[in-house]
């Protein structure tokens, strides 16, 4: 049994099967499955979403048939359907059940393949516009109302500058 600990050979391969059951494990794990991109792109829409509940993946379309570079963008389609459960209660939307006739959003991933990050996440629901979009008609909706209120103080000014020119003009007549 000595003989076999201070084999340097026995030892060599001891040590090399260590280091490579602790190095597989991480290259594994860098590359996510289609799955968990998806997943992982239903949380980046969760935390962007202006709405107060949470949204659990519902389907996803098959992974793309796609290109191997790692600098490709690939694109992930999936529908997430809201659930019960509040955003501020810090639970993951697989915890949560579907709410009963909860909103379904037709959702679009762009990851690029080498990262695993996510460039662009749109979200959709019947009837609506693309989120991204709704920001842009609430500024345009804001504009809206500011330039009525500015037009109501120019009326409200060109009314006295004409009330004031008014009495002026019966003084200079006596």
């Amino acid at each position: 049994m000595q003989a076999q600990r201070d084999n340097p050979s026995l030892r060599w391969s001891l040590s090399l099967l260590l280091l490579l059951g602790l190095v597989l494990p991480l290259v594994f794990s860098q590359t996510l499955s289609y799955r968990e991109a998806v997943l992982r792109a239903v949380d980046d829409f969760n935390q962007q979403s202006l709405d107060t509940n949470l949204y659990r993946l519902l389907d996803m379309d098959s992974q793309p048939s796609g290109d191997e570079d790692p600098d490709a963008l690939n694109y992930m389609r999936f529908r997430v359907k809201e659930t019960v459960c509040d955003k501020a209660t810090y639970q993951t939307p697989e915890q949560c059940n579907f709410r009963e006739h909860g909103l379904v959003k037709q959702c679009v991933a762009t990851v690029n393949q080498g990262t695993d990050s996510f460039t662009d996440i749109r979200c959709k629901g019947p009837g609506t516009q693309p989120q991204q979009f709704k920001n842009v008609g609430r500024i345009a909706g804001l504009l809206r109302r500011g330039g009525l209120k500015i037009g109501e103080k120019i009326q409200k000014l060109g009314q006295k500058i004409r009330d004031f020119f008014q009495k002026i003009t019966p003084e200079v007549e006596k």
